[in-house]
């Protein structure tokens, strides 16, 4: 059994960069996870980590895999696994699918702006601009006084709406604002 640092993966991470191996490094993951004891990063955030190599490496199919394996752990794992899920599966040509985990995520009650960024960039890449506008829109409003989020939100948001035509807004000007204006709003709902 092992317990995590956040200093043992940023050893590990920084060997494999070294070496470009991905899958290298997401079969290192999963060995970690599956001797996990404790830590300071949870199980289900090493299982996402390694999810996300293996779709570095090619291998979507592994990576839906350990996605699963994330959100059965039930651990603090950043991100919703389920958005990485619906992203292998538009990856994996399983759109039906995806949109399902996308309509759980936005059913649900946890909603956190980095999960609402992932789900936002996954359907612009596969050309849902107008629900990748209302995620994007959604994950601005909550991200408090997270400027670097808020940041990624407004700027995914920002290509967003200039790909979908539509004029400037009030959202696109804090862009270029203080934060503490956007942290004066409340959240809305997804449409």
């Amino acid at each position: 059994m092992a317990h995590v640092t956040h200093e043992d993966l940023d050893q590990l991470l920084e060997k494999a960069l070294l070496l470009d191996d991905h899958g290298a490094l997401a079969k290192q993951l999963v060995g970690l996870a599956e001797a996990y004891e404790s830590g300071d990063i949870s199980r289900a955030a090493i299982f996402v980590l390694a999810a996300e190599e293996w779709r570095q490496a090619g291998q979507p199919a592994r990576a839906l895999e350990l996605f699963q394996r994330a959100l059965e752990d039930g651990g603090e794992a950043g991100t919703d696994p389920r958005a990485g899920i619906a992203d292998t599966l538009f990856e994996l040509d399983r759109p039906d699918e995806a949109r399902e985990v996308i309509s759980e995520i936005a059913a649900g009650e946890r909603r956190d702006p980095s999960t609402m960024l992932y789900v936002a960039e996954t359907l612009m890449a596969y050309g849902d601009l107008e629900a990748a506008h209302s995620w994007a829109t959604e994950g601005v409003w909550l991200c408090g006084g997270d400027e670097d989020m808020r940041e990624a939100l407004l700027r995914t948001r920002y290509r967003i709406r200039v790909d979908l035509g539509l004029p400037e807004d009030d959202l696109d000007a804090l862009l270029d604002t203080e934060p503490s204006k956007l942290s004066n709003r409340g959240g809305g709902a997804l449409g």
